[in-house]
């Protein structure tokens, strides 16, 4: 089922988020917003217990300020179950901008309007071989080197962003939509809908969520 909600934050800030289980057996991704703090959650594996971790992740997430402390906080919240995840996290500053933990390979795009920013930086088998100059084979895209249930804070990844549009979205959006889909979506009506739903026409054969602050 698709879920999209747009909620005012304060004077500044608005959210939109949707998700689909597209071809999967379980929607294990989640999203959650707390006060100033905005998450997606990715579960590995599609189970019960993949979205269960997802969910317990992204709640526990939500409740925190800061976002390396809040990929913590969503570390804690899964050892009670089966499953893990993946996960992104952004807390907007009062005075502007973002800042963005992650663990896994959900990622973070900024955008202002016109030009479209990779935040993050996947933490895939991948992703290791191509910052050291060896080509990766495509199935080690979808091989994860860090998870919530495996963050510390030397390997949370972290970044800051001054884009006055942010989107965290999991693998079964950026994966069929590529740069230029999303860059697109980004640049007109940005909103967490289009971006789901763009995937599942895409023929994405994963979950697909989105989560935009705008």
């Amino acid at each position: 089922m698709l879920i999209d909600r747009t909620m005012p934050l304060g004077a500044a800030l608005t959210v939109t988020h949707a998700s689909d289980r597209g071809p999967r057996a379980f929607n294990a991704d989640a999203f959650a917003v707390g006060r100033r703090t905005f998450v997606v959650a990715d579960g590995v594996g599609d189970s019960a217990a993949a979205a269960e971790a997802a969910w317990a992740a992204a709640r526990a997430a939500a409740l925190v300020a800061d976002p390396v402390a809040a990929v913590l906080a969503a570390r804690d919240a899964v050892q009670v179950h089966a499953g893990d995840a993946v996960i992104v996290v952004a807390a907007a500053r009062v005075e502007g901008g973002f800042d963005v933990a992650w663990a896994g390979d959900a990622r973070a795009y900024g955008s202002d309007g016109s030009e479209l920013v990779q935040l993050t930086s996947d933490h895939t088998v991948a992703e290791y071989f191509r910052a050291r100059g060896i080509v990766a084979e495509a199935r080690m895209e979808h091989v994860v080197t860090n998870t919530v249930r495996h963050a510390t804070p030397a390997n949370i990844g972290r970044a800051f962003t001054r884009a006055s549009r942010l989107a965290l979205v999991s693998d079964g959006v950026y994966g069929p939509l590529g740069h230029n889909g999303i860059s697109a979506i980004m640049s007109g009506h940005a909103s967490a809908e289009r971006l789901v739903r763009a995937a599942l026409y895409a023929r994405g054969t994963d979950n697909a969520t989105a989560l935009v602050v705008s």
